[in-house]
């Protein structure tokens, strides 16, 4: 493997040193008397505030076990479940889960439950949702998919993945009531059913107050949906899975609807006005009440702070002010929202109480979040930032969050995407932030070939700013060089992005985990 430029400051990083972020924000408020706009400087002061109240967002991507025994006994795990159908393949149907959830004693029925579906921006919703339930002081168990880097981060008690050890355990413990499963079945149960299976159970073993369960893909048939969850949030619909779920986003709305039971609320993220009426309509047909951003819910205003946003959101049950998101974009703000609601939905704000939620332990909760592999900075001089938009709709997003967060006066992508994607669509959206282009592939079975990618990136971006290596470690080192070309105080950059293994994978290589 081709080694990375180092660092020029050596081994300091001073994302890896919170006081000295903190230090840095308190000169430059400290200077707003001078030559600064006062109102940076005030957005700059709350930032740092918050930031120490709730302290610095925790990066939990968890690396392999330290324990060779451990590891061992955890890529065995890994190798039983790769022997069964991967997340890619689907037989639509909730027979097989729902008949493991029978012989393991539906432990999904033991408690309450915050479903979440939509096409982007389901996990840093799931993240906000679950810091909120355990600023709340509730005990909480989050399934989120797919994975950055290691496969124990789907499952996450308190905050945080579950050990391998426990990952391990919890699997041989339902092994056998999973092969009783696969016998009795036309088809075995998937690697994403058995999961499901495995969440689930680990939850109740906790146990946990509450579970914060994000959809694989769709919802009526998707392995997660055996729960009845009394809080359904549906972030912003998008085409993606057209093949699966549908050509157009009314389509897919009448998919993800599916996770909508009766007497529920819904929290809906702004829509295309056919996926809203699809929801609309099964709301209705459930009984369902149904909570809108920007009607019952919504961001009133946002402005870029240092590390993230300072954030007015409109709650069910109220107004909260000066909350601190250490993420970047105007989508995560939105996703701050929707999360906000849900968790006054599930308190029963808005319907059985008047009052909002306390303002401080919201404020807490929000300064505390962090979603790995979303605009994350891994990396200074040149900056170096992950995010894992795989669509035109989560692409266009993030550009315009990079244009907003990041003054570059010079950005190189590094996009290693899925065959299966549309390709030409993400493409086209980081076309207008990319000087240059490094195309790539992931190590996944499902990655599109580097020479493809490049054949569909000559004509979006022109032959001249196209550069093809196959290997993830060269494109790096080679947009990092690129990057480099501004100097060591310019304002150079790259983005890592096209896909959730892409960005694990950089990850790893740039010594995040």
């Amino acid at each position: 493997m081709s080694e990375l430029p180092p660092d020029p400051r050596g081994q300091h990083d001073p994302l890896d040193s919170f006081d000295e972020i903190v230090a840095t924000a308190q000169t430059s408020a400290a200077s707003a008397a001078g030559d600064r706009d006062p109102d940076l400087a005030v957005i700059e002061a709350g930032s740092r505030t918050l930031r120490t109240q709730g302290g610095p967002p925790r990066a939990d991507v968890p690396g392999r076990p330290e324990d060779p025994e451990v590891d061992k006994a955890l890529r065995e795990v890994e190798g039983e479940l790769a022997t069964r159908w991967g997340e890619t393949k689907l037989e639509p149907s909730v027979s097989r889960i729902s008949a493991l959830m029978d012989v393991l004693g539906e432990p999904q029925r033991s408690y309450p439950s915050i479903h979440i579906t939509g096409t982007n921006g389901k996990t840093s919703t799931a993240r906000m949702i679950e810091a909120l339930l355990g600023a709340f002081e509730l005990r909480t168990g989050r399934y989120t998919s797919p994975h950055v880097q290691s496969i124990t981060e789907r499952i996450s008690l308190d905050g945080a993945p579950i050990s391998a050890e426990r990952f391990v355990e919890t699997y041989h413990d339902i092994k056998p009531y999973v092969e009783m499963v696969d016998t009795s079945q036309e088809y075995r149960l998937s690697f994403f059913e058995v999961l499901t299976g495995m969440a689930y159970a680990a939850f109740a073993d906790a146990p946990v107050d509450v579970a914060v369960v994000e959809v694989g893909m769709g919802g009526s048939w998707d392995a997660t949906n055996v729960i009845d969850a009394d809080v359904a949030v549906v972030t912003p619909i998008a085409l993606d899975h057209t093949d699966r779920l549908g050509a157009t986003t009314g389509e897919i709305a009448g998919e993800k609807a599916g996770i909508i039971k009766q007497d529920a609320t819904v929290i809906m993220a702004q829509q295309p006005v056919d996926a809203a009426q699809v929801l609309l309509k099964k709301a209705v047909e459930v009984n369902a009440t149904v909570a809108r951003e920007g009607l019952e819910f919504g961001v009133l205003a946002r402005q870029v702070a240092v590390g993230g946003q300072l954030l007015t959101l409109r709650g069910l049950g109220g107004e909260y002010t000066e909350v601190y998101l250490p993420l970047h974009g105007a989508h995560q703000a939105h996703n701050a929202a929707v999360a906000l609601a849900a968790v006054e939905a599930f308190f029963g704000v808005g319907a059985q109480r008047a009052e909002p939620l306390d303002a401080e332990t919201v404020r807490k909760a929000f300064a505390s979040v962090a979603s790995p592999g979303r605009l994350e900075v891994v990396r200074r001089s040149p900056t170096v930032v992950l995010d894992a938009a795989h669509n035109p709709a989560g692409a266009r997003v993030t550009a315009e969050a990079v244009r907003e967060a990041f003054d570059f006066s010079r950005l190189i992508g590094v996009v290693g995407a899925s065959g299966d994607k549309n390709v030409r669509g993400l493409l086209e959206a980081f076309e207008p932030i990319f000087a240059e282009v490094v195309v790539t592939q992931n190590s996944s079975h499902r990655a599109m070939d580097a020479d493809e990618l490049a054949a569909i990136a000559v004509e979006v971006f022109g032959e001249d700013r196209v550069q093809v290596e196959p290997r993830l470690p060269d494109a790096l080192e080679a947009a990092i060089t690129l990057a480099e070309e501004e100097g060591e105080f310019a304002g150079g950059g790259v983005l890592v992005t096209g896909s959730v293994i892409t960005v694990g994978e950089a990850r790893l290589l740039l010594g995040r985990g």
